[in-house]
């Protein structure tokens, strides 16, 4: 009988173990906004800022299992299955993580962003995942692979009845950037490491190698140097895993070594000519490096309050020969050195803002950066609109119904990325476009930062019923695409008509069930002047209509926790 008894106790207290230090991945349906309403609403704590993602809820809110954060849920396992398991020792431990399934599809052209390892893409594309996280004392592993199957459908890329001047200048502006119109002919199936990573950890430290996204930044819908718009990629990390305290406050911060790859395809296919010349000048096969960092700081005198800064410089591989080309960040250039180290290199640079009101439960954010920046704060005085974009956003939530848990959450945000300087438009100086490395901010043809992409600007509003994981929302969105691109095209005939622009309205939700997450979209988007192509003919007046199109993006997805 005492046996017994002592049996039963282990087994309770094995049953009690959970493995603690799971990353919630960036872009995880349903939970990750969970994680940040909970904290705009005063229940997690106000120290954590969100500005460093993927965050890890176990250790910097202590949530025993990060899936089902909800205290109210009724944990349940439908498959009866062992999801989660310790040796006899205690010190190694495992568990199971979430599987997803994702479907989207567009009708007319490709729409939407922070959707990681899937491709801009017309027609039916999936995106599958599943996982296990262990760890053993220090050491932790996550594998979290990712895999991708797209129709990749043709559909109306840039207008071949545009002049051909026109398209030549179009060759001009993506031949300084890895973003194709369409990856290649045919469908598309890869497998991505994705939100995978090996690390070891100590206190509120980590430090490993890592596939997974990241976001830096305050933004919602748009970061202006690190989001989930590309696949992940390969990088060291040393990061925080949660806030680490001082007499003046709290820091969080990251520092990355990583490598990004090349799209491999072109600008448009099929390519174009111009006088009987190929227009497509073929990018270097080189991989790049990427160094970056994020640092954010929690002054003790102000509550809620987030500022911090972003740091990011990219060069081909075979040009790192000194401390200085693989960490540009630390240690002092003269201004002659700094500019020679600008001419071969790719950079940028941020700084943001989060203010926190929990008593409110709002928040206010906001993100200014320069690209290519040299560093040299005189550059900032003198001209802060050159080169310079920006994202404002709020947040806030109001009560709804007779229930205490029933919210109205209002969100809208602005980012502008046109560059302001029409100097720098005719230098085909933009955004995420580089002259020295001529792929560009990108990573497998996608943009590293905000998903709109250069030299596009973008408002959005949504108004959303919250209930615990449950949401159901609207979303209203303005994007207007490349404008720097618009004014280089068109600069000589001063025609001020073709702004492409997507007017767009969606309904989205997110419903847990037992162990299941269930999301679904429904977006529609008119496109006016689609690729900047006016339908003209003598008769008609100045003003004529565009070419505008009409494209229906459906989205639906399956998640299941262990």
């Amino acid at each position: 009988m005492r046996k017994l008894i002592t049996l039963i106790g282990v087994m309770s207290c094995l049953a009690c173990i959970t493995v603690n230090a799971q990353t919630l991945p960036v872009g995880t349906v349903a939970l990750e906004d969970y994680y940040r309403r909970m904290q705009l609403s005063g229940k997690l704590d106000s120290t954590v800022s969100f500005t460093v993602r993927p965050i890890i809820p176990a250790v910097a809110f202590g949530i025993k299992d990060f899936a089902y954060p909800d205290t109210s849920e009724t944990r349940y396992n439908m498959l009866n299955a062992d999801y989660q398991g310790v040796s006899k020792d205690g010190k190694f431990k495992w568990q199971l993580l979430p599987m997803g399934l994702l479907l989207q599809n567009n009708s007319h052209h490709p729409y939407g962003w922070n959707d990681g390892a899937m491709i801009p893409a017309k027609g039916l594309q999936s995106l599958i995942t599943a996982g296990i996280y262990a760890e053993y004392g220090l050491l932790s592993v996550q594998f979290k692979p990712e895999i991708v199957m797209a129709a990749n459908s043709s559909f109306d890329t840039f207008d071949k009845n545009h002049y051909d001047i026109i398209t030549a200048r179009y060759y001009d502006f993506y031949n300084n950037i890895d973003l194709p119109a369409r990856f290649g002919n045919a469908g598309v199936t890869k497998a991505y490491w994705g939100q995978s990573s090996i690390r070891i950890n100590y206190k509120a430290l980590s430090f490993g190698l890592s596939t997974e996204n990241l976001w830096w930044g305050p933004g919602m819908r748009n970061s202006l140097l690190m989001s989930n718009t590309a696949p992940g990629f390969k990088h060291l990390t040393l990061n925080t895993r949660k806030p680490i305290t001082s007499p003046i406050g709290s820091f969080e911060g990251q520092i990355i070594a990583g490598r990004l790859e090349n799209s491999g395809y072109g600008v448009l296919e099929p390519e174009r000519t111009y006088l009987g010349q190929p227009l497509y000048v073929a990018k270097p096969n080189n991989w790049r490096y990427l160094a970056g960092l994020v640092f954010t700081w929690q002054p003790k005198w102000v509550p809620g309050l987030f500022l911090g800064l972003t740091r990011s410089s990219q060069n081909y591989g075979n040009g790192l020969n000194t401390f200085g080309d693989y960490f540009p960040f630390f240690g002092s250039k003269s201004q002659s050195a700094a500019a020679e180290a600008i001419n071969k290199r790719d950079q940028r640079n941020s700084y943001f803002m989060r203010w926190l009101w929990p008593q409110e439960k709002a928040e206010v954010y906001f993100e200014y950066g320069r690209n290519n920046y040299s560093g040299n704060l005189n550059d900032l005085a003198l001209e802060p609109n050159v080169s310079r974009a920006y994202i404002f956003g709020v947040r806030k939530l109001f009560p709804f119904g007779s229930k205490k848990d029933e919210n109205l959450l209002i969100s809208a945000e602005v980012t502008q990325m046109q560059e302001t300087d029409i100097s720098k438009v005719m230098n085909l100086d933009s955004w995420y476009t580089s002259k020295n490395i001529r792929q560009g901010y990108t990573n497998l043809g996608e943009v590293l930062g905000a998903g709109i992409g250069p030299g596009g600007n973008h408002q959005s509003v949504e108004v959303s019923w919250v209930k615990g994981l449950k949401r159901l929302g609207l979303q209203f969105e303005r994007l207007i695409h490349n404008n720097d691109f618009y004014y280089y095209a068109y600069v000589d005939s001063k025609d001020y008509r073709r702004h492409w622009t997507d007017l767009s309205i969606a309904a989205s939700g997110e419903w847990n069930y037992k162990n299941f997450i269930f999301n679904a979209k429904l977006q529609g988007i008119q496109s006016l002047n689609y690729q900047w192509y006016l339908i003209q003919a003598p008769d008609q007046p100045y003003m004529t209509p565009g070419k505008d199109v009409f494209n229906l993006q459906i989205q639906a997805g399956l998640t299941y926790r262990f």
